[in-house]
């Protein structure tokens, strides 16, 4: 599993955890959904995630979608 997969799962967990939570605790939980979607939102449009820099500190491998601006460039150097 790479940062990729692991903060997709990790997104999905969340919305579907609040989205039970809200339904038979309380509704307040569904503003945990709307965080987590304005996080992804966040992460797409500046390309800085929380949760894929937590992933990193515990060992998992990168993905493509959470490299630093230095990875970026020698990514693009290697493109055909």
């Amino acid at each position: 599993m790479n940062i990729d997969r692991a903060v997709l799962l990790w997104a999905g967990f969340v919305v579907l955890l609040s989205l039970a939570l809200g339904h038979w605790v309380h509704p307040y939980w569904h503003f945990l959904t709307a965080f987590a979607g304005f996080n992804m939102i966040q992460s797409a449009v500046t390309g800085f995630c929380p949760a894929a820099i937590a992933f990193k500190a515990m060992g998992i491998t990168g993905g493509c979608a959470f490299k630093g601006k230095k990875d970026q460039e020698t990514i693009g150097e290697n493109r055909i």
